[in-house]
């Protein structure tokens, strides 16, 4: 598998380590936090509390977790790892 350069800019606009955001959306499915935050500690271990809220229909399911980030590359890698999830359909 070849790994996917990507053009982003966080490192010109964050200093790191700094606390980051992440927002991921999914199917509504009760295994998905534990997923996410199984993806989570494998990459960026930590005490996190992430709040999830269902969506209007009940048919998704919204994660919001901040996360402690080291660098540009960490960034990424959380996005892609997330991004990679079966259930998740956005991760932003």
């Amino acid at each position: 598998m070849v790994k996917q350069v990507k053009n982003t800019k966080f490192d010109e606009y964050l200093e790191f380590p700094c606390p980051f955001t992440f927002k991921i959306m999914g199917v509504a499915d009760e295994k998905l936090p534990e997923i996410v935050m199984g993806v989570l500690q494998k990459h960026a271990p930590g005490e996190y509390s992430p709040t999830t809220k269902p969506s209007s229909k009940g048919t998704y399911l919204s994660i919001t977790v901040s996360v402690t980030v080291k660098s540009k590359e960490h960034i990424e890698t959380l996005y892609t790892e997330l991004g990679n999830i079966d259930l998740v359909r956005y991760v932003l």
